[in-house]
């Protein structure tokens, strides 16, 4: 109920329901209760409300360092790092956690959701300076960074550090080594480490699928990805969504991407949004119109009402085949839906400069 409200901006009558709920011995707050406080303050920008909240802990006698850990950790996972870095070095630096790895790992995880490259390095340099212990979470979301930035063969680099220190992975480190190695070595080595990590008593999730999949798609050896595709329910993982993408977004037959997207349906996988815009622009970049409707139907006939994107991506197609009057007819249905269409010239939508509703 918490959450709910929190996630309406009710906050005020979130405090009325933890109140009561202070009132009764059965159901009094606990620090879930307060983490998910801080996570929609978080979340609704509400950075001081978050910090006056663990202020309040004391009347709850949940002032400690798992709820200050919970703060940081709301803060830094929706991108309120700087303030989040201002508390551990300024007003509560006398909780003496300012070398606590987890802490640091959290603000480091932080940066990464940013996007903020620069700082990350600068970060996890100074975690050395400061005399931090970094552990196999530090250097799995470091790795993944490293990756994510476009520098995988620092990546590889740091997974070779990790070994000769007799550092074990687990298996989040080696999903994130497998794809940085496939980028900067080669699929091959993407393999190989798959296989030591098996070797290691660890078994692939559906991650680690989806990653070695998706670096054979994009090296053209669909046969392969396809062996480890019927692989997959054989040991214990079957495929989602995102695994059957990474194929769409690489074969390049009409009708092979067609027999797959039924085979997806048929196995009982619900397609995406995503995944219904992903083929239409694909055909729609092609120019195949027949395969666009199929998957346009089959669309209609799951249930599924399109979005934006989706009458956006068929309107754009026609538009391209000189199909205006079928266009018009989509976008009219489209707005009728409440959905904004995208100006088009061609359609007579496109906005005139200057022009405004006021002249």
């Amino acid at each position: 109920m918490i959450d709910i409200l929190g996630k309406s901006f009710e906050f005020r009558i979130s405090w009325d329901l933890i109140q009561r709920m202070k009132e009764t011995p059965h159901s009094f707050p606990d620090r879930i209760t307060f983490r998910i406080m801080f996570k929609r303050y978080a979340l609704a920008h509400l950075v001081n409300e978050a910090i006056d909240t663990y202020e309040r802990l004391e009347e709850f006698n949940l002032k400690d360092e798992t709820s200050y850990s919970n703060l940081i950790d709301a803060l830094c996972e929706y991108k309120h790092v700087i303030e989040a870095q201002e508390l551990v070095f300024g007003k509560y630096k006398n909780l003496n956690l300012n070398t606590n790895t987890k802490i640091y790992n959290m603000m480091l995880r932080g940066w990464y959701k940013m996007g903020w490259w620069s700082k990350c390095r600068e970060f996890w340099e100074e975690m050395d300076k400061k005399g931090v212990c970094k552990d196999l979470h530090s250097y799995s979301i470091y790795m993944d960074i490293l990756s994510k930035s476009g520098k995988p063969w620092k990546a590889v680099k740091l997974y070779k550090e990790m070994k000769r220190k007799g550092m074990k992975l687990d298996l989040v480190a080696y999903n994130t080594v497998i794809r940085a190695i496939g980028l900067s070595e080669g699929v091959d080595f993407s393999v190989r480490v798959f296989r030591e990590m098996r070797d290691l008593g660890f078994e692939p999730n559906i991650v680690t699928y989806n990653t070695i999949i998706k670096l054979l798609c994009e090296n053209g050896r669909y046969k392969e990805a396809y062996i480890m595709l019927d692989q997959m329910p054989k040991k214990g993982c079957l495929p989602d969504v995102r695994t059957y993408h990474c194929f769409f977004a690489c074969l390049e037959k009409p009708r092979e991407i067609l027999r797959l997207f039924d085979r997806m349906i048929e196995i009982g996988l619900c397609p995406s949004m995503d995944t219904y815009v992903m083929l239409m622009r694909k055909f729609g970049r092609w120019g195949f119109l027949r395969p666009l409707f199929i998957v346009w139907k089959r669309m209609e006939e799951l249930g599924c009402s399109p979005d934006e994107s989706a009458y956006n991506a068929l309107i754009d197609a026609l538009v391209e085949k000189g199909m205006v009057d079928m266009a018009r007819k989509y976008d009219e249905e489209m707005l009728a839906k409440g959905l904004s269409a995208k100006p088009r010239k061609e359609l007579g939508t496109k906005l005139v400069r200057g022009e405004s509703d006021d002249c």
